[in-house]
């Protein structure tokens, strides 16, 4: 089991990589023609949104409903009533997209003034950032459609098409900021138009994949119907526990509209950077896990249940350790390297800097959360991560008021990194109490050997880089320099788990 859910981890993650790497690119030119400004405050603000909505209700709720039901179709139904299932819910969420779309065009102004309140103190940037939002909205039609077909092409073992979408989105954004800007009196709006048209790129590029599986949907409403209504039903209280760091980010920008010009983009630019081996392993882990964990669920198969649960947070342990404190020992040559230029100036790379490495504290904490989260949704159980999702968000919220005066923007985004680990140990401790997880032997001596060679690999880095140097190279000497550590860093890791003794069957899943 362990080699196949391996395989189609580095599927995702593979594909994963094309898309993320295009989007350090799309944000190099963002920073490079677009600078941190009022503009570009708003433009992220505008995206934000619709984005928030689509990872909160269609990779979120939608998906962790949707994929253990449809799951039960495909163990104990025919084809015949799949088919069926498949048409009334991709009918019903149609209905339900268009009508909020709708909806959230009408209502932009409100949304702002809702997600950006800073904003209507100034109202060039809070007009400008309506008239993108209005823009950018019917997005989440687009792109919650293409989450429903990943789901149906997930549970089918086709990985490669869902993962590599989102590589259109990048294309598109780059093309609008070097084609269509220049063109427009106000170029930052080039990029909602840019936004616009990769969801519906996106969503095309679906139907191939769907029509080989002979599952392309036929839209019938079907509000009425049973496997519908189980997920709807399942829908509703996982809203927040799936999704509870959007929320999170999405208070970060809120609360950062009202702090000094330019903190929305520090806190998107370093988001961004943890968001890269977030997206490139914790989102494919759990993309690939989710099915795996509705299968065993389906069959009753508690063994299997909990060793795919184990190997998956081995793997978070493995590559999250590292991957956090690499972020925060090399956080301002990262963004040096990626966005300091033209626009982007080196007071730019210093704020956004801190927020990174704030954010990098998280980073761990992030990846268990989307792991263990299938660990109820898949079970169908959504009020536990529920409960505990709420707690994270009260803590971060009182954690944001307790850390914004003193850190600013970057006290923000270390909120946010506390409240990841808070709900993650909830989420933890709940499988633990409940005996639906129980560790496989061997956890402590691994844990040993991750913490040797990540503190062998952070010595490393502390010693002898000098991250002051990015500030004044060019660029190829920063992109050349950042290459050489984060493969000297990755290396030592590798070689100090090696000769501690760690090897790939002491991650099996059985």
């Amino acid at each position: 089991m362990s080699r196949k859910l391996l395989k189609s981890t580095a599927i995702v993650s593979s594909m994963t990589m094309i898309s993320r790497i295009l989007g350090f690119i799309r944000d190099m030119m963002f920073a490079r023609i677009f600078g941190a400004d009022s503009g570009t405050d708003a433009f992220f603000v505008a995206f934000k949104i619709p984005n928030f909505l689509r990872r909160l209700f269609a990779e979120g709720a939608f998906a962790q409903a949707f994929v253990p039901v449809l799951s039960d179709y495909k163990e104990q139904g025919g084809k015949a009533a799949l088919r069926y299932f498949i048409d009334r819910t991709a009918g019903t969420l149609a209905l339900i997209l268009m009508l909020t779309t709708i909806i959230g065009m009408l209502a932009a102004p409100y949304l702002i003034m809702a997600f950006a309140p800073g904003f209507s103190w100034e109202g060039e940037q809070y007009e400008l950032a309506v008239q993108m939002l209005r823009i950018t909205f019917p997005y989440l039609f687009f792109i919650s459609s293409v989450a429903f077909a990943g789901g149906i092409l997930n549970s089918f073992g086709k990985f490669a098409v869902p993962a590599f979408t989102p590589v259109f989105l990048n294309i598109c954004l780059i093309s609008a900021a070097i084609w269509l800007a220049p063109l427009m009196h106000q170029p930052i709006v080039a990029l909602a138009w840019g936004v616009f048209f990769a969801g519906a790129v996106q969503l095309v590029f679906q139907f191939p994949a769907l029509r080989r599986l002979g599952l392309v949907p036929r839209l019938r409403f079907g509000f009425k119907d049973s496997g519908v209504r189980r997920i709807l039903k399942l829908m509703v209280p996982a809203l927040f526990g799936v999704s509870i760091t959007q929320i999170n980010l999405l208070l970060d920008t809120l609360i950062a509209s009202f702090l000094t010009t330019g903190s929305v983009s520090w806190l998107y630019y370093s988001d961004r950077l943890v968001e890269f081996p977030l997206g490139i392993f914790g989102i494919a882990l759990a993309t690939v896990i989710l099915p795996s964990l509705s299968k065993n669920h389906a069959a009753e198969d508690t063994e299997a249940f909990s060793k795919s649960l184990d190997w998956g947070l081995k793997l978070v342990v493995l590559i999250g350790v590292p991957s956090s404190l690499g972020l925060m020992l090399l956080a301002e040559p990262m963004v040096s390297t990626l966005f300091q230029y033209n626009e982007f100036t080196a007071h730019d790379v210093n704020m956004a800097g801190r927020s990174l490495m704030a954010y990098s504290v998280g980073l761990l904490g992030f990846i268990l959360v989307k792991v263990l989260v299938p660990g109820f949704t898949s079970r169908k159980d959504m009020k536990t991560p529920v409960r505990f999702g709420i707690y994270a968000m009260v803590a971060n919220m009182f954690l944001n008021i307790a850390l914004v005066f003193p850190l600013a923007h970057a006290g923000l985004a270390l909120a946010t990194s506390i409240g990841a680990f808070f709900n993650a140990s909830l989420l933890l401790f709940a499988l633990l109490k409940s005996e639906v997880y129980r560790p496989s032997a061997g956890w402590r001596v691994f844990i040993l050997r991750v913490i040797l060679a990540a503190s062998a690999m952070s010595a490393l880095i502390y010693h002898f880089v000098d991250t002051r140097l990015w500030l004044d190279w060019n660029m190829l000497d920063r992109v050349f320099n950042l290459a050489m550590w984060i493969a000297g860093a990755a290396a030592l890791y590798a070689v100090v788990l090696l000769v501690s003794g760690l090897r790939l069957r002491h991650l099996s899943a059985g």
